[in-house]
């Protein structure tokens, strides 16, 4: 069974063993937020996992890891932004994920941003923004599976194609939470 967890010291070794993998992959790791600062040391990694109210350029949000609660084994990651500004409005979205990469292809991705915008539920977010890239079609068939409709296509400055999906959580239209 897969649950959402807040980073709490006793998870340290399961944080260090995902964090471990996906750097050894040479993979750029995802959401941005769980590799801002050395996740080895939880006295400075633990606080930069949160943005919190006030910050004059960044959303507030929040960063969940993926717990195989059968293995007790963080499987990914997701970081929440509560609210949209300008540049999440077109590049970012409301939800940043990431599976480690030895359980891709394994339905996770599906799964934990299922349970993700059950979180965006509980925090009053009702019309939820996705962005992939368009190069990345399992991202893509992650948020379709969980009610993305595509809005449209940007480019963002590095030329690169991404996707925006919006899904309604209480199945009405709503305008976009931005600051």
């Amino acid at each position: 069974m897969l649950v959402l967890v807040k980073l709490e010291e006793r998870y340290m070794p399961q944080l260090v063993d995902m964090m471990d993998e996906w750097t050894a992959s040479g993979e750029e790791i995802v959401p941005y937020a769980i590799q801002k600062t050395d996740y080895h040391q939880f006295s400075t990694y633990f606080p930069s996992l949160e943005v919190g109210e006030g910050h004059p350029e960044l959303a507030p949000d929040s960063t969940w890891f993926c717990l195989d609660t059968g293995r007790n084994r963080f499987v990914g990651a997701v970081n929440i932004r509560h609210r949209l500004n300008e540049r999440l409005l077109l590049h970012g979205g409301h939800i940043g994920d990431g599976v480690r990469p030895s359980e891709r292809g394994k339905g996770i991705a599906t799964q934990m941003i299922a349970l993700a915008l059950e979180k965006c539920g509980a925090l009053g977010i009702r019309r939820v923004l996705m962005v992939c890239d368009k190069d990345n079609p399992a991202s893509a068939r992650t948020i379709v599976k969980n009610d993305g409709v595509l809005e449209n296509e940007v480019t963002d400055a590095e030329g690169r194609v991404e996707q925006r999906y919006w899904i309604n959580l209480d199945g009405q239209a709503a305008a976009p939470k931005h600051m």
